[in-house]
C-alpha cells in the first residue's frame, strides 16, 4: 500500500508488519522532503514513526481518542489522516498546522503546542466516557522532555487513584540517559509478569495468606505487602515509580519494532485502569544527521537533505535577538557571580545555551517546568543571587500565578526576558507572543520594557540587573535592526523614562518596543503627505512615561499607539487610561493585534493581515484622523468627531 493511497487511518488495519514498516518509509521519505524544504519540527516525528503505526492497529480511530502531547510529535499522525496531499503546505499561511489543531482534523482530538497537557486531557475524556456509560479507548503518548512537567506528574498521581477508569499512557521515551535496558530479557519477564497466570498469582497472593489455619484471617504486618511485591515482580526502578503511584507498568518497549508494540499495545488495552507503556524511540530516528545531533536538529529551517546542513539566507542578517541577550547575559555574568540564567529546556530558542556553554556554573535548565523555574529564582533572590529567567512569552503564561505570589508580591529581584514576544509566525495561536503586555501590566511591583533595537535591549538587561525589584523585558523574535552594540560599559536607563525619536505637531505615534522602527518609518511616510508626526519610544509600560506623554498629547491634540501585542488590556490601552485619568480627553487609534487569534503563516503575512505594516499602518491612520480624505461625508468632520472611538 502507498501511503498517498490511505484515506482513513483505519485503512492501516489488517496490514502486516512488512506493509506497516513499508509505511514507515514512506513517511519518513515525505516527512523529511517537507521540512528540509519549508522548515519545522524534525526530530520528533521522526522518531515516532514506528509507535504511531503500532499504536493505531489497536484502535480504532473513529470512536478511539488519542491525544498526543505537544503536538511537534504528531507529524506522521497528520500523514495518516487525510493530510498526506497537502502537507507540504506545512506551517504556511492556510497550510497545514505545525500543532495539533482540532479545527484542522476529527483526527485532532485535542489541541496542543504548550507540553505536559496530553495526560490531563485523555484523563479527562475517559472520565467523561466512563460517566455516559460508553465504550472507547483514551490514549496520552507523552515524551520528549514533557514529563518533566508539574501538570503531567499532576495528572499521573491523579490517574493512579482511578484504578477502575480504563486509561493508558504511552512514554515516548527518547532521552537514553533514564532508560534502563531494553532486550530479550526485560521484553520476556515484562510479558511474564502481565500473563494471565502471574496476574492471578498476584492477585490471589493475599487473600491465600489470610485464609491459612494458623492466621486466624489476619495478615501480620510483614506480609502485608507481598502482594504488591509479587505485583512489582521484574519491574525496572524507573517502572516501580509508576507501580506506586497506581499504574500498571510495561516496559521498557523498543520504539522501533512495530510487532513488538502491536502485542504490548493489545496487552495493555487488556489489563484495565491505569496502565502506562514505556516505549524507547530514538528522536531522530532515520536521518543520520538528526540522530547525531537530537537537540540541533529538533526543529530546522529549511535545509540539504544530503549534507544536513541549513540552506543560507538570501541575504546576511543582523545577530538575532537572542544571540545578543545570550552574548551580553554572559559578559555580565563574568562581572558579577550573582547573576544566574535560568530555562525551561529551551537554551538554544532563549540563547542561554552561550551561557550554558561559557560558564556552566552559572546556567541551571530546570526542564518544562516554567512554574519551578520562577517560584526557583524568587528563592535564589531572597538569598542575594541574581536570576535571569529566559522564557518564552508563550510559556511563561504557564507560571501566571508564581510570577505574581511569589515575585510579584514579594518584591523579588528575579529578571524575566520574554522572548518570542509578539507575533511569531508559522507556529500558529499557541505560541504567539501576543498577551504578555496585557498579563504583565497588573503584576504589583513590576518593572516593564521592550527595546526598540538590540542595543537597547543589551542596556535595559543591565536596568533589570539594576533594578531592586522584579522586572521583564520583551523580545521579539528573529534578527534585531542591525545597529552597533557596545562590548561592555552599558549605563542603565531611567526607570519609567522614554525618548521623542523626532518631532512634528500633527500627529503623535507612541510606539512601544519592537513596533519603534515601523514608526519611524510609517511617520515617514505619512511626512510624504505633509502631516509631521512626533514620535516617541516609549521604553517602558511600567511605570509609563506620563511626564513625556501627556503635555505632547495636550498640544498636539491626535495620539496613535503601536504595539506588537494584544489591543486588549494592552500598551494603547495604558496610555488611553492614563490620558483618561488626567482628564485629557484626546483622540486615541490604538495599532496592535485586535482581539483574535493569529494563525500559522510567515510573521510578514500576519502583520499584513493585521495592518501592522508600516504602509498600512499610514492608511489606517490617515482615514482614522480624516488627513487628505477625499470622500465629503468624512472631510466634512473634524477631525476630533471623526477620531473619538478608540
Amino acid at each position: 500500500m502507498r501511503l498517498s493511497e490511505l484515506t482513513h487511518p483505519n485503512d492501516l488495519l489488517g496490514l502486516s508488519t512488512e506493509q506497516l514498516e513499508d509505511i514507515a518509509c514512506q513517511i519518513r521519505e515525505r516527512h523529511l522532503q517537507v521540512v528540509s524544504t519549508s522548515g519545522g519540527h524534525l526530530g520528533p516525528g521522526l522518531g515516532v514513526v514506528e509507535l504511531t503505526l503500532a499504536l493505531y492497529q489497536t484502535l480504532d480511530l473513529d470512536i478511539d481518542r488519542v491525544v498526543w502531547d505537544v503536538g511537534h510529535q504528531a507529524y506522521p499522525h497528520k500523514l495518516i489522516t487525510g493530510r498526506y496531499e497537502n502537507f507540504d503546505t506545512l506551517r504556511q499561511q492556510k497550510g497545514v498546522a505545525g500543532y495539533l489543531k482540532r479545527a484542522e482534523s476529527s483526527f485532532d482530538h485535542f489541541g496542543a503546542g504548550h507540553a505536559s497537557t496530553s495526560i490531563s486531557a485523555a484523563l479527562g475524556m475517559a472520565l467523561a466516557r466512563d460517566r455516559r456509560g460508553e465504550d472507547f479507548k483514551c490514549v496520552a503518548v507523552i515524551g520528549d522532555g514533557a514529563l518533566t512537567g508539574g501538570m503531567a506528574l499532576e495528572a499521573i498521581n491523579h490517574a493512579g487513584h482511578l484504578p477502575t477508569t480504563p486509561f493508558l499512557v504511552v512514554l515516548n521515551d527518547n532521552d537514553m540517559s533514564i532508560s534502563p535496558p531494553v532486550g530479550a530479557l526485560s521484553t520476556y519477564l515484562n510479558r511474564m509478569r502481565h500473563s494471565p497466570p502471574m496476574q492471578f498469582i498476584s492477585d490471589s497472593v493475599q487473600e491465600s495468606v489470610k485464609n491459612l489455619p494458623f492466621m486466624g484471617g489476619e495478615l501480620p504486618e510483614e506480609l502485608k505487602s507481598l502482594k504488591g511485591s509479587m505485583r512489582r515482580l521484574s519491574v525496572p526502578k524507573v517502572g516501580a515509580v509508576f507501580e506506586e503511584l497506581g499504574f500498571t507498568y510495561m516496559g521498557p518497549v523498543d520504539g522501533h519494532d512495530i510487532s513488538q508494540m502491536v502485542r504490548t499495545f493489545q496487552t495493555a488495552h487488556r489489563v484495565g485502569g491505569p496502565v502506562l507503556v514505556h516505549v524507547v524511540t530514538t528522536k531522530g530516528k532515520g536521518y543520520p544527521y538528526a540522530e547525531a545531533d537530537q537537540v540541533g536538529y529538533h526543529a530546522q529551517s529549511a535545509f540539504d537533505l544530503t549534507t544536513g546542513k541549513s540552506l543560507p539566507s538570501k541575504s546576511p542578517k543582523p545577530p538575532s535577538y537572542s544571540k545578543v541577550f545570550g552574548q551580553t547575559l554572559v559578559k555580565l555574568c563574568e562581572q558579577d557571580a550573582t547573576v544566574v540564567g535560568i530555562t525551561a529546556a529551551m537554551a538554544t530558542g532563549t540563547g542561554l545555551d552561550i551561557l550554558q556553554k561559557a560558564i556552566p556554573e552559572q546556567y541551571i535548565d530546570v526542564g518544562i517546568a516554567e512554574q519551578h523555574a520562577v517560584t526557583l529564582a524568587a528563592g535564589m533572590a531572597c538569598e542575594g543571587l541574581k536570576p535571569v529567567v529566559a522564557i518564552y512569552s508563550t510559556f511563561l503564561q504557564r507560571a501566571y500565578d508564581q510570577v505574581i505570589h511569589d515575585v510579584g508580591i514579594q518584591n523579588l529581584p528575579v529578571t524575566f526576558v520574554l522572548d518570542r514576544a509578539g507575533i511569531v509566525g508559522a507556529d500558529g495561536p499557541t505560541h504567539q507572543g501576543q498577551y504578555d503586555i496585557s498579563y504583565l501590566r497588573a503584576v504589583p511591583n513590576f518593572t516593564v520594557m521592550a527595546p526598540k533595537d538590540e542595543s537597547e535591549l543589551q542596556q535595559m538587561l543591565v536596568t533589570c540587573l539594576n533594578h531592586n525589584g522584579p522586572a521583564a523585558l520583551r523580545i521579539p523574535r528573529g534578527s534585531g535592526e542591525g545597529v552597533p552594540l557596545m562590548e561592555e560599559g552599558w549605563e542603565p536607563l531611567k526607570i519609567g523614562r522614554g525618548e521623542v525619536l523626532q518631532e512634528g505637531e500633527d500627529l503623535l505615534i507612541v510606539a512601544y518596543g519592537a513596533m519603534v522602527p515601523p514608526a519611524i518609518k510609517t511617520a515617514k511616510l505619512l511626512k510624504e503627505s505633509g502631516i509631521e508626526s512626533t514620535v516617541i519610544n516609549a521604553r517602558f509600560l511600567r511605570p509609563l512615561d506620563q511626564a513625556l506623554i501627556h503635555p505632547l498629547a495636550r498640544r498636539i491634540g491626535k495620539v496613535v499607539t503601536m504595539e506588537e501585542g494584544s489591543l486588549s488590556g494592552g500598551f494603547g490601552a495604558a496610555v488611553t487610561e492614563s490620558l483618561v485619568d488626567q482628564d485629557l480627553l484626546v483622540p486615541v487609534f490604538r495599532i496592535g493585534i485586535p482581539d483574535k487569534l493569529v494563525d500559522h503563516a510567515s510573521p510578514d503575512q500576519s502583520k499584513e493581515a493585521l495592518g501592522l505594516t508600516p504602509s498600512l499602518m499610514n492608511e489606517s491612520i490617515r482615514k482614522r484622523f480624516g488627513f487628505d480624505v477625499q470622500d465629503p461625508l468624512i472631510s466634512n468632520q473634524s477631525p476630533a468627531k471623526s477620531s473619538l472611538k478608540s
